[in-house]
Protein backbone atom coordinates (compact mmCIF):
# COMPACT_ATOMS: atom_id res chain seq x y z
CA UNK A 1 0.00 0.00 0.00
CA UNK A 2 1.51 3.65 -1.11
CA UNK A 3 2.37 5.98 1.25
CA UNK A 4 0.24 9.28 0.68
CA UNK A 5 1.68 12.91 -0.07
CA UNK A 6 2.75 14.59 3.41
CA UNK A 7 0.96 17.99 3.27
CA UNK A 8 2.16 20.66 5.77
CA UNK A 9 -1.07 21.68 7.52
CA UNK A 10 -1.65 25.24 7.49
CA UNK A 11 -3.90 27.76 9.42
CA UNK A 12 -6.22 30.78 7.66
CA UNK A 13 -7.85 33.07 9.03
CA UNK A 14 -11.61 32.12 7.18
CA UNK A 15 -13.69 35.24 7.54
CA UNK A 16 -17.27 34.72 6.17
CA UNK A 17 -21.00 34.97 7.37
CA UNK A 18 -22.02 32.20 9.62
CA UNK A 19 -24.27 29.18 8.18
CA UNK A 20 -27.77 30.46 6.99
CA UNK A 21 -30.62 28.74 4.71
CA UNK A 22 -28.03 29.77 1.38
CA UNK A 23 -25.59 26.89 2.84
CA UNK A 24 -22.07 27.43 4.54
CA UNK A 25 -19.18 28.95 3.06
CA UNK A 26 -17.09 25.48 4.00
CA UNK A 27 -19.59 23.35 2.80
CA UNK A 28 -21.35 24.98 -0.32
CA UNK A 29 -20.17 23.30 -3.38
CA UNK A 30 -21.31 24.89 -6.90
CA UNK A 31 -21.76 21.94 -9.37
CA UNK A 32 -22.19 21.79 -13.32
CA UNK A 33 -21.64 18.24 -14.01
CA UNK A 34 -23.45 18.76 -17.78
CA UNK A 35 -24.10 21.14 -20.40
CA UNK A 36 -27.76 20.86 -22.74
CA UNK A 37 -27.08 17.29 -21.43
CA UNK A 38 -23.54 16.98 -22.78
CA UNK A 39 -20.94 15.99 -19.38
CA UNK A 40 -18.14 18.33 -19.01
CA UNK A 41 -15.79 15.77 -18.48
CA UNK A 42 -16.90 14.40 -22.07
CA UNK A 43 -16.59 17.57 -23.41
CA UNK A 44 -12.88 18.05 -22.42
CA UNK A 45 -12.12 14.48 -22.94
CA UNK A 46 -13.10 14.98 -26.51
CA UNK A 47 -12.06 18.41 -27.37
CA UNK A 48 -9.44 19.53 -24.88
CA UNK A 49 -8.90 22.14 -22.59
CA UNK A 50 -9.71 24.72 -22.09
CA UNK A 51 -12.31 24.64 -24.35
CA UNK A 52 -15.23 27.38 -24.88
CA UNK A 53 -18.76 25.83 -24.92
CA UNK A 54 -21.57 27.49 -26.17
CA UNK A 55 -25.22 26.64 -25.99
CA UNK A 56 -27.54 26.79 -29.04
CA UNK A 57 -30.63 26.46 -26.89
CA UNK A 58 -29.90 29.19 -24.83
CA UNK A 59 -29.03 31.42 -27.81
CA UNK A 60 -32.18 30.89 -28.91
CA UNK A 61 -34.16 31.52 -25.26
CA UNK A 62 -32.89 34.44 -24.66
CA UNK A 63 -33.20 35.56 -28.87
CA UNK A 64 -37.07 34.93 -29.01
CA UNK A 65 -37.38 36.72 -24.89
CA UNK A 66 -35.99 39.84 -26.43
CA UNK A 67 -37.61 39.95 -29.44
CA UNK A 68 -40.94 39.07 -28.18
CA UNK A 69 -40.39 41.35 -25.82
CA UNK A 70 -40.07 43.88 -28.43
CA UNK A 71 -42.12 42.88 -31.15
CA UNK A 72 -45.11 42.48 -29.26
CA UNK A 73 -44.92 46.24 -28.37
CA UNK A 74 -43.58 47.91 -31.46
CA UNK A 75 -44.80 46.79 -35.58
CA UNK A 76 -41.28 47.25 -37.53
CA UNK A 77 -38.99 45.78 -35.39
CA UNK A 78 -35.43 44.14 -36.72
CA UNK A 79 -32.21 43.00 -34.86
CA UNK A 80 -28.83 43.21 -36.06
CA UNK A 81 -26.22 40.91 -34.51
CA UNK A 82 -23.08 42.71 -33.56
CA UNK A 83 -20.34 41.03 -34.69
CA UNK A 84 -17.63 42.40 -32.22
CA UNK A 85 -19.49 40.78 -29.43
CA UNK A 86 -19.35 36.63 -30.65
CA UNK A 87 -17.76 36.56 -34.33
CA UNK A 88 -17.56 32.88 -34.97
CA UNK A 89 -18.69 31.84 -37.98
CA UNK A 90 -20.89 28.88 -36.06
CA UNK A 91 -22.51 31.93 -33.53
CA UNK A 92 -22.86 34.33 -36.12
CA UNK A 93 -24.86 31.70 -38.36
CA UNK A 94 -27.71 30.61 -35.28
CA UNK A 95 -28.43 34.62 -35.53
CA UNK A 96 -28.79 35.44 -38.66
CA UNK A 97 -30.85 31.99 -38.85
CA UNK A 98 -33.54 33.12 -36.46
CA UNK A 99 -33.95 36.48 -38.29
CA UNK A 100 -30.72 38.86 -37.63
CA UNK A 101 -28.82 40.66 -40.13
CA UNK A 102 -25.57 41.69 -39.33
CA UNK A 103 -23.95 44.98 -37.75
CA UNK A 104 -20.34 45.52 -37.89
CA UNK A 105 -18.09 48.20 -37.19
CA UNK A 106 -14.91 47.20 -39.39
CA UNK A 107 -13.87 46.24 -42.63
CA UNK A 108 -12.44 42.93 -41.47
CA UNK A 109 -16.36 42.40 -39.47
CA UNK A 110 -18.23 43.52 -42.94
CA UNK A 111 -16.10 40.98 -45.00
CA UNK A 112 -16.81 37.89 -42.65
CA UNK A 113 -20.61 38.99 -42.99
CA UNK A 114 -20.25 38.84 -46.90
CA UNK A 115 -18.17 35.82 -46.61
CA UNK A 116 -21.29 34.22 -44.58
CA UNK A 117 -23.76 35.53 -47.73
CA UNK A 118 -24.89 38.01 -45.73
CA UNK A 119 -26.30 40.48 -48.62
CA UNK A 120 -24.77 44.82 -48.26
CA UNK A 121 -28.54 45.76 -47.94
CA UNK A 122 -28.82 43.54 -44.82
CA UNK A 123 -25.45 44.97 -43.01
CA UNK A 124 -25.39 47.85 -40.71
CA UNK A 125 -21.76 49.52 -40.97
CA UNK A 126 -20.88 51.26 -37.74
CA UNK A 127 -17.37 52.73 -36.31
CA UNK A 128 -15.55 55.60 -36.28
CA UNK A 129 -12.74 54.54 -38.78
CA UNK A 130 -13.99 53.19 -42.12
CA UNK A 131 -11.12 52.67 -44.58
CA UNK A 132 -12.25 54.91 -47.59
CA UNK A 133 -11.81 51.83 -50.37
CA UNK A 134 -14.13 49.55 -47.90
CA UNK A 135 -16.38 51.90 -47.27
CA UNK A 136 -17.31 52.99 -50.99
CA UNK A 137 -17.24 48.76 -51.55
CA UNK A 138 -20.15 48.67 -48.79
CA UNK A 139 -21.42 52.09 -50.60
CA UNK A 140 -21.78 49.95 -53.63
CA UNK A 141 -23.28 46.95 -52.07
CA UNK A 142 -25.89 48.62 -50.48
CA UNK A 143 -24.73 48.78 -46.92
CA UNK A 144 -26.81 51.01 -44.26
CA UNK A 145 -24.11 53.50 -43.58
CA UNK A 146 -23.97 55.27 -40.22
CA UNK A 147 -22.19 57.99 -40.41
CA UNK A 148 -19.48 58.71 -37.30
CA UNK A 149 -17.60 62.04 -38.15
CA UNK A 150 -17.15 64.92 -40.57
CA UNK A 151 -14.42 63.35 -41.86
CA UNK A 152 -16.54 60.06 -43.34
CA UNK A 153 -19.09 63.06 -44.57
CA UNK A 154 -16.31 64.37 -46.64
CA UNK A 155 -15.35 60.50 -47.74
CA UNK A 156 -19.21 59.58 -48.80
CA UNK A 157 -19.78 62.65 -51.08
CA UNK A 158 -16.51 62.33 -52.55
CA UNK A 159 -17.95 58.48 -53.27
CA UNK A 160 -21.16 59.54 -54.55
CA UNK A 161 -19.15 61.85 -57.07
CA UNK A 162 -17.34 58.87 -57.99
CA UNK A 163 -20.02 57.05 -58.48
CA UNK A 164 -22.96 59.69 -59.47
CA UNK A 165 -25.18 59.41 -57.41
CA UNK A 166 -27.06 60.43 -54.47
CA UNK A 167 -26.56 58.58 -51.33
CA UNK A 168 -28.61 57.87 -48.64
CA UNK A 169 -27.04 57.32 -45.30
CA UNK A 170 -27.66 57.14 -41.40
CA UNK A 171 -26.01 59.28 -38.44
CA UNK A 172 -24.76 58.22 -34.95
CA UNK A 173 -25.78 60.90 -32.44
CA UNK A 174 -25.09 60.86 -29.17
CA UNK A 175 -26.27 62.35 -26.20
CA UNK A 176 -26.90 63.00 -22.22
CA UNK A 177 -29.32 60.45 -21.40
CA UNK A 178 -28.13 60.91 -17.55
CA UNK A 179 -26.07 58.38 -17.39
CA UNK A 180 -21.83 58.73 -16.65
CA UNK A 181 -19.76 58.52 -17.93
CA UNK A 182 -20.95 59.63 -21.25
CA UNK A 183 -20.41 57.88 -24.26
CA UNK A 184 -19.42 60.87 -26.29
CA UNK A 185 -16.87 59.85 -28.70
CA UNK A 186 -18.87 58.26 -31.06
CA UNK A 187 -20.84 60.42 -33.42
CA UNK A 188 -22.30 64.00 -33.67
CA UNK A 189 -23.51 65.54 -30.28
CA UNK A 190 -27.58 65.99 -29.85
CA UNK A 191 -27.17 69.06 -27.08
CA UNK A 192 -24.40 71.24 -28.71
CA UNK A 193 -26.36 71.49 -32.09
CA UNK A 194 -23.62 69.23 -33.66
CA UNK A 195 -26.10 66.04 -34.73
CA UNK A 196 -27.98 69.30 -36.39
CA UNK A 197 -25.42 70.62 -38.43
CA UNK A 198 -24.06 67.22 -39.85
CA UNK A 199 -27.71 67.26 -41.10
CA UNK A 200 -27.49 70.27 -42.36
CA UNK A 201 -24.38 70.08 -43.92
CA UNK A 202 -25.53 66.90 -46.16
CA UNK A 203 -28.25 68.91 -47.38
CA UNK A 204 -26.15 72.49 -48.30
CA UNK A 205 -24.05 69.68 -50.13
CA UNK A 206 -26.69 68.14 -52.00
CA UNK A 207 -24.91 64.71 -52.26
CA UNK A 208 -26.53 62.41 -49.05
CA UNK A 209 -29.82 62.22 -47.85
CA UNK A 210 -30.74 61.01 -44.52
CA UNK A 211 -32.68 58.02 -43.90
CA UNK A 212 -31.60 56.83 -40.33
CA UNK A 213 -30.57 58.24 -37.36
CA UNK A 214 -28.27 55.66 -34.38
CA UNK A 215 -27.08 55.88 -31.22
CA UNK A 216 -25.34 53.45 -28.49
CA UNK A 217 -25.34 54.98 -25.00
CA UNK A 218 -23.30 52.68 -23.66
CA UNK A 219 -22.39 49.14 -22.23
CA UNK A 220 -23.90 47.17 -19.95
CA UNK A 221 -26.81 49.73 -19.26
CA UNK A 222 -28.75 48.57 -15.97
CA UNK A 223 -31.10 51.91 -16.17
CA UNK A 224 -33.66 51.33 -18.71
CA UNK A 225 -34.55 55.18 -18.26
CA UNK A 226 -31.81 55.87 -20.36
CA UNK A 227 -33.48 54.17 -23.69
CA UNK A 228 -36.26 56.39 -22.99
CA UNK A 229 -34.01 59.54 -22.86
CA UNK A 230 -32.02 58.65 -26.22
CA UNK A 231 -35.42 57.67 -27.71
CA UNK A 232 -36.95 61.14 -26.97
CA UNK A 233 -33.77 62.89 -28.39
CA UNK A 234 -33.82 60.43 -31.30
CA UNK A 235 -37.38 61.14 -32.02
CA UNK A 236 -36.91 65.05 -31.52
CA UNK A 237 -34.07 64.84 -34.69
CA UNK A 238 -36.23 62.87 -36.54
CA UNK A 239 -38.79 65.69 -36.51
CA UNK A 240 -36.92 68.69 -36.55
CA UNK A 241 -35.16 67.81 -39.71
CA UNK A 242 -38.18 66.47 -41.45
CA UNK A 243 -39.62 69.57 -41.49
CA UNK A 244 -36.30 71.17 -41.74
CA UNK A 245 -35.01 69.46 -44.66
CA UNK A 246 -37.69 67.42 -46.15
CA UNK A 247 -36.10 64.29 -44.78
CA UNK A 248 -37.96 61.05 -44.96
CA UNK A 249 -36.15 59.02 -41.49
CA UNK A 250 -37.04 55.61 -42.34
CA UNK A 251 -35.36 53.67 -39.31
CA UNK A 252 -34.09 54.23 -36.32
CA UNK A 253 -31.38 52.16 -34.36
CA UNK A 254 -31.29 52.28 -30.55
CA UNK A 255 -27.97 50.35 -30.69
CA UNK A 256 -27.34 47.52 -27.95
CA UNK A 257 -26.14 47.85 -24.56
CA UNK A 258 -28.62 45.82 -22.54
CA UNK A 259 -27.25 43.99 -19.65
CA UNK A 260 -26.75 40.30 -19.50
CA UNK A 261 -26.74 38.49 -16.01
CA UNK A 262 -22.83 38.54 -15.33
CA UNK A 263 -22.06 39.93 -11.81
CA UNK A 264 -20.45 43.37 -11.99
CA UNK A 265 -16.92 43.52 -9.63
CA UNK A 266 -17.89 46.02 -6.67
CA UNK A 267 -21.81 44.88 -6.85
CA UNK A 268 -23.37 43.48 -4.02
CA UNK A 269 -26.76 42.65 -5.53
CA UNK A 270 -27.25 40.00 -7.78
CA UNK A 271 -27.41 40.59 -11.63
CA UNK A 272 -31.12 39.15 -10.86
CA UNK A 273 -31.77 42.31 -9.25
CA UNK A 274 -29.91 44.87 -10.73
CA UNK A 275 -30.62 43.83 -14.45
CA UNK A 276 -33.55 45.14 -16.11
CA UNK A 277 -35.95 42.58 -18.27
CA UNK A 278 -36.31 42.79 -21.68
CA UNK A 279 -39.45 44.14 -21.51
CA UNK A 280 -38.31 47.14 -19.36
CA UNK A 281 -36.06 47.83 -21.97
CA UNK A 282 -38.53 47.12 -24.65
CA UNK A 283 -41.22 49.32 -22.40
CA UNK A 284 -38.97 52.43 -22.26
CA UNK A 285 -37.85 52.65 -26.19
CA UNK A 286 -41.24 51.98 -27.82
CA UNK A 287 -43.29 54.25 -25.54
CA UNK A 288 -40.74 57.14 -26.10
CA UNK A 289 -41.45 56.02 -30.00
CA UNK A 290 -45.13 56.32 -29.89
CA UNK A 291 -45.11 59.51 -27.73
CA UNK A 292 -42.97 61.27 -30.05
CA UNK A 293 -43.82 60.47 -32.94
CA UNK A 294 -45.44 63.15 -35.00
CA UNK A 295 -45.16 61.20 -39.29
CA UNK A 296 -48.43 59.49 -40.19
CA UNK A 297 -46.13 56.85 -40.14
CA UNK A 298 -43.40 54.26 -37.20
CA UNK A 299 -39.92 54.19 -38.22
CA UNK A 300 -38.89 50.61 -38.43
CA UNK A 301 -36.71 50.15 -35.23
CA UNK A 302 -33.13 48.69 -35.11
CA UNK A 303 -31.60 47.03 -32.42
CA UNK A 304 -27.94 45.66 -32.32
CA UNK A 305 -27.84 43.95 -28.93
CA UNK A 306 -24.81 41.39 -28.44
CA UNK A 307 -24.08 40.81 -25.05
CA UNK A 308 -27.98 40.20 -23.49
CA UNK A 309 -28.14 37.42 -26.19
CA UNK A 310 -24.73 35.28 -26.14
CA UNK A 311 -23.04 35.82 -22.35
CA UNK A 312 -24.99 33.31 -20.43
CA UNK A 313 -25.28 31.13 -23.28
CA UNK A 314 -21.18 30.68 -22.90
CA UNK A 315 -19.01 28.58 -20.97
CA UNK A 316 -14.99 28.11 -20.37
CA UNK A 317 -14.27 24.83 -19.59
CA UNK A 318 -10.87 24.72 -17.62
CA UNK A 319 -8.95 21.99 -16.07
CA UNK A 320 -6.67 22.13 -12.96
CA UNK A 321 -3.07 21.64 -13.40
CA UNK A 322 -1.47 21.97 -10.08
CA UNK A 323 -1.47 23.60 -7.31
CA UNK A 324 1.01 25.66 -4.37
CA UNK A 325 0.41 27.22 -1.00
CA UNK A 326 1.49 30.88 -1.05
CA UNK A 327 3.02 32.04 2.03
CA UNK A 328 -0.15 33.37 3.90
CA UNK A 329 -1.45 29.81 3.59
CA UNK A 330 -3.73 30.38 0.94
CA UNK A 331 -4.20 27.72 -1.84
CA UNK A 332 -3.12 28.63 -5.47
CA UNK A 333 -5.04 26.56 -8.14
CA UNK A 334 -2.74 26.79 -11.41
CA UNK A 335 -5.67 26.29 -14.26
CA UNK A 336 -4.92 26.17 -18.37
CA UNK A 337 -6.80 29.02 -18.66
CA UNK A 338 -6.37 32.41 -17.82
CA UNK A 339 -6.76 35.87 -18.05
CA UNK A 340 -5.78 35.36 -21.97
CA UNK A 341 -9.20 34.12 -22.41
CA UNK A 342 -11.14 35.97 -20.36
CA UNK A 343 -10.76 39.76 -21.23
CA UNK A 344 -13.97 40.28 -18.74
CA UNK A 345 -12.32 39.16 -16.00
CA UNK A 346 -11.28 42.73 -15.26
CA UNK A 347 -14.99 43.69 -14.79
CA UNK A 348 -17.06 41.00 -13.79
CA UNK A 349 -16.82 37.98 -10.68
CA UNK A 350 -17.78 34.44 -12.87
CA UNK A 351 -19.70 32.06 -11.66
CA UNK A 352 -17.00 29.07 -10.73
CA UNK A 353 -19.26 25.53 -10.73
CA UNK A 354 -17.06 22.11 -9.93
CA UNK A 355 -17.62 18.89 -11.96
CA UNK A 356 -18.96 16.98 -9.47
CA UNK A 357 -19.12 16.80 -5.62
CA UNK A 358 -15.68 16.86 -4.02
CA UNK A 359 -14.83 15.76 -0.46
CA UNK A 360 -13.83 17.97 2.84
CA UNK A 361 -14.27 21.31 3.45
CA UNK A 362 -13.79 23.91 1.71
CA UNK A 363 -10.81 26.67 2.21
CA UNK A 364 -9.98 30.11 0.80
CA UNK A 365 -8.24 29.71 -2.58
CA UNK A 366 -7.07 31.31 -5.40
CA UNK A 367 -7.43 30.63 -9.44
CA UNK A 368 -4.45 31.53 -11.28
CA UNK A 369 -4.05 30.79 -15.49
CA UNK A 370 -1.12 28.95 -17.32
CA UNK A 371 0.87 32.58 -18.27
CA UNK A 372 4.00 33.49 -16.58
CA UNK A 373 2.33 37.05 -15.69
CA UNK A 374 1.46 37.93 -12.17
CA UNK A 375 -1.39 39.67 -13.81
CA UNK A 376 -3.48 36.11 -14.68
CA UNK A 377 -5.52 36.15 -11.96
CA UNK A 378 -9.33 34.54 -12.45
CA UNK A 379 -10.53 34.61 -9.06
CA UNK A 380 -8.91 36.22 -6.39
CA UNK A 381 -10.50 34.88 -3.69
CA UNK A 382 -13.13 31.76 -4.12
CA UNK A 383 -13.81 28.91 -1.35
CA UNK A 384 -12.65 25.44 -2.75
CA UNK A 385 -12.80 22.01 -1.85
CA UNK A 386 -9.22 20.04 -2.23
CA UNK A 387 -9.53 19.55 -5.80
CA UNK A 388 -7.37 17.03 -8.01
CA UNK A 389 -5.31 17.52 -10.90
CA UNK A 390 -7.65 17.43 -13.75
CA UNK A 391 -10.44 18.26 -12.01
CA UNK A 392 -12.88 20.39 -14.27
CA UNK A 393 -14.05 23.91 -13.35
CA UNK A 394 -16.87 25.65 -15.51
CA UNK A 395 -16.82 29.37 -15.28
CA UNK A 396 -19.75 31.32 -17.19
CA UNK A 397 -21.08 33.69 -17.97
CA UNK A 398 -18.17 34.10 -20.82
CA UNK A 399 -20.21 34.27 -24.13
CA UNK A 400 -19.76 37.95 -25.00
CA UNK A 401 -16.64 39.48 -25.89
CA UNK A 402 -14.42 36.87 -24.62
CA UNK A 403 -13.90 34.91 -27.59
CA UNK A 404 -13.21 37.76 -29.81
CA UNK A 405 -11.19 39.51 -27.13
CA UNK A 406 -8.94 36.24 -26.30
CA UNK A 407 -4.94 37.03 -26.65
CA UNK A 408 -2.95 34.70 -28.82
CA UNK A 409 -0.11 35.05 -26.08
CA UNK A 410 1.75 32.63 -24.31
CA UNK A 411 -0.70 30.21 -24.92
CA UNK A 412 -2.46 28.85 -27.95
CA UNK A 413 -5.86 29.83 -28.70
CA UNK A 414 -8.44 26.93 -27.73
CA UNK A 415 -11.24 25.16 -29.80
CA UNK A 416 -14.90 26.26 -29.80
CA UNK A 417 -17.64 23.81 -29.27
CA UNK A 418 -21.87 24.76 -30.04
CA UNK A 419 -24.13 22.31 -28.71
CA UNK A 420 -27.14 22.52 -30.66
CA UNK A 421 -30.75 21.65 -29.72
CA UNK A 422 -30.47 18.30 -30.30
CA UNK A 423 -27.63 18.18 -27.43
CA UNK A 424 -25.01 17.37 -29.45
CA UNK A 425 -21.52 18.99 -29.32
CA UNK A 426 -20.04 20.38 -32.85
CA UNK A 427 -16.55 21.50 -33.29
CA UNK A 428 -17.01 24.84 -34.78
CA UNK A 429 -13.20 26.28 -34.15
CA UNK A 430 -10.46 24.29 -34.11
CA UNK A 431 -7.56 24.88 -31.19
CA UNK A 432 -4.82 27.11 -32.55
CA UNK A 433 -1.70 25.34 -33.55
CA UNK A 434 2.32 26.35 -34.50
CA UNK A 435 1.03 26.55 -38.40
CA UNK A 436 -1.77 28.66 -37.11
CA UNK A 437 0.36 31.31 -35.64
CA UNK A 438 2.90 31.17 -37.87
CA UNK A 439 0.62 31.17 -41.00
CA UNK A 440 1.47 35.13 -42.50
CA UNK A 441 5.18 34.97 -40.74
CA UNK A 442 7.28 35.73 -43.62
Amino acid sequence: MSKKTYLKPTINKVEFAMASKYGSPLKTQKIRSEIDGVKVSDLVEQFGSPLFVFSESKIKELYHNLYNAFSSRYPDVQFGWSYKTNYLNGICKVFHELGSIAEVVSEFEYQKARALGIEGKDIIFNGPYKPYEDLKIAVKEGAKIHVDNFFELNDLEKIADELGTTLKVAIRINMDTGVYPQWSRFGFNFENEEAYEAVKRMYDGGKLELNGIHSHIGTFMLDANAYKMATIKIMQLKERVENDFGATIEYIDLGGGFASKSHLKGVYQSPNVIVPTADDYAEAITNAIYEMNKSDTLPKLYLETGRALIDEAGYLLTSVHGYKRFPDGKKGYILDAGVNLLYTSTWYNFNIELDRHYEGENEPSMLNGPLCMNIDIIEEHVMLPALDRGSVLTISPVGAYNYTQAMQFIRYKPAAVLIDTEGTPRLIKEVDDLATVNYKEV
